[in-house]
């Protein structure tokens, strides 16, 4: 038996095709998949979640390392036999804020590590394409880098004058997702049959809801490996192409583009602008096959809190529909708004949107009465662990208060949760403040004085 390829070589071979890739941004690529072989899928299996729910097959992470070299070899064969076809996923339904639910995809474990191998090489083609304002799902970039760059923008912009946000909703994008324009985009960069086989496997991939296999036309499941990349292809040439390219040039003043996969909103320096492109967008959009939320999609002069001065932009008012003049808005699970800061001079800020802090409160009461009758040390660990883990991407500078209330109310709720675990009454503070010393929860660290980074949401 040979030795395992290094893992660096594979690094090596995708840093090459990247650089490759880079220095021809017009090539279309017709033959990768000799480079998908073995070693390739065991990285790929080493770049996979192994702590996701499983698929339909009910085969989880620790079952495919058991015969993980028959199993990798087995994905080799997979992708080069064209009569192989791709397992339909397993849809749940996840609760959103408001009430409704988000469907979510979940391959086999194994497809999960095919789809992470073509990802992989699909990647290393688009990345030297992708706009510098496009920061979802990719290396080195992630929300807080696009909460960034949006606070610069528009501080940048306040300090010349107006800020015109246009707060952008796309209707049930990844539901939506034109195949015949995404195999349209992909024909541009990729023409390799193997690989645009698998694909085309993937999205015709059937769908598993109550034991019943349906076979959507269009879109791609949420939760999907490749999902993510395709959303980028997809608004690279939606969105991010046609705003650098066809817009802004015709624009009067600045504009700035900030995007995370599908979620993204557009900064104006005037307001004639902001309505010009307010006007053009949802025609862009129908174009291929995508709607916008009417409610949810609106503009907005965002400036500092002030004693009543209108705007200042010089540009004349044409709308069917008055522009909102608030100081904040909602991007990526933060409200972003205006606060003094030292100096008393006026600067964005960040801290959780009250949407994310009331659901976020919420799965951790559920959560607890799902584990009420657990051991307290288990209850009271599981409920630190998600803690963290929502302070890992909240806790950032001008956000404790927010960790802070969090944490006042999570005690709360565990102690009138634990007052249901019997009928002997309520838990009185004396008892749950001992039980509280004997096992703590979770508490935040020195205050941040930078935005964090986070390797996903």
């Amino acid at each position: 038996m040979t030795n395992p390829q290094p893992l660096e070589s594979i690094s090596t071979k995708l840093a090459r095709i990247e650089q490759l890739a880079r220095e021809n941004p017009g090539r279309v690529f017709r033959s990768l998949n000799h480079h998908l072989d073995k070693e390739w899928m065991r990285e790929a299996y080493r770049r996979t979640r192994k702590d996701g729910a499983v698929g339909v097959d009910g085969q989880s992470a620790s079952e495919f390392a058991e015969n993980l070299e028959s199993n990798l070899q087995a994905l080799v064969d997979a992708l080069h036999d064209p009569g192989h076809k791709a397992p339909p996923v397993r849809r749940v339904h996840i609760p959103k804020g408001d009430g409704r639910t988000r469907p979510i995809g979940i391959p086999t474990f194994a497809d999960k590590v095919l789809q992470r191998a073509v990802t992989m090489m699909l990647q290393a083609l688009y990345e030297p394409l992708f706009d510098e304002h496009s920061y979802g799902f990719r290396p080195g970039r992630d929300a807080h880098d696009a909460l960034a760059k949006l606070r610069s923008t528009v501080t940048g912009f306040e300090k010349m004058g107006d800020v015109w946000i246009l707060e952008v909703d796309i209707r049930s994008f990844f539901d939506t997702i034109n195949h015949g324009h995404l195999r349209s985009f992909l024909d541009e960069r990729v023409i390799d049959g193997v690989i645009r086989r698998m694909v085309h496997k993937w999205l015709h991939a059937g769908v598993m809801e109550d034991g019943a296999v349906t076979h959507p036309s269009e879109g791609t499941p949420q939760g999907g490996v490749l999902s993510p990349l395709l959303c980028n292809v997809y608004l690279h040439h939606v969105l991010d192409c046609w705003f650098r390219t066809a817009v802004q040039g015709a624009l009067r003043g600045r504009s700035e583009l900030v995007r995370y996969a599908d979620d993204f909103v557009l900064v104006f320096q005037r307001e004639d602008d902001a309505r010009r492109v307010w006007e053009v967008l949802p025609k862009r959009f129908a174009k291929y096959g995508l709607s916008l939320h009417p409610n949810k999609t609106r503009l907005l002069r965002f400036n500092p809190p002030n004693d009543g001065d209108g705007p200042r932009s010089d540009a004349p008012t044409k709308s069917k529909a008055p522009a909102e003049e608030r100081t904040t808005f909602d991007l990526l699970g933060f409200t972003v708004l205006w606060k003094r800061g030292r100096g008393e001079q006026w600067s964005t800020w960040l801290q959780t949107s009250r949407d994310r802090f009331t659901r976020t409160l919420k799965k951790l009461r559920e959560w607890t009465r799902e584990h009420l009758h657990d051991p307290v040390k288990e209850v009271i660990k599981g409920l630190s662990k998600r803690l963290r883990g929502h302070a890992q991407y909240f806790d950032i500078r001008g956000n404790r208060r927010k960790i802070r209330l969090l944490l006042y109310e999570v005690p709360r709720m565990l102690r009138a949760q634990l007052s249901r675990r019997s009928q002997r009454g309520l838990v009185t503070w004396k008892s749950f403040n001992r039980l509280m010393d004997r096992h703590p929860l979770w508490e935040p660290g020195p205050t941040p004085t930078r935005t964090r980074r986070s390797s996903r949401l």
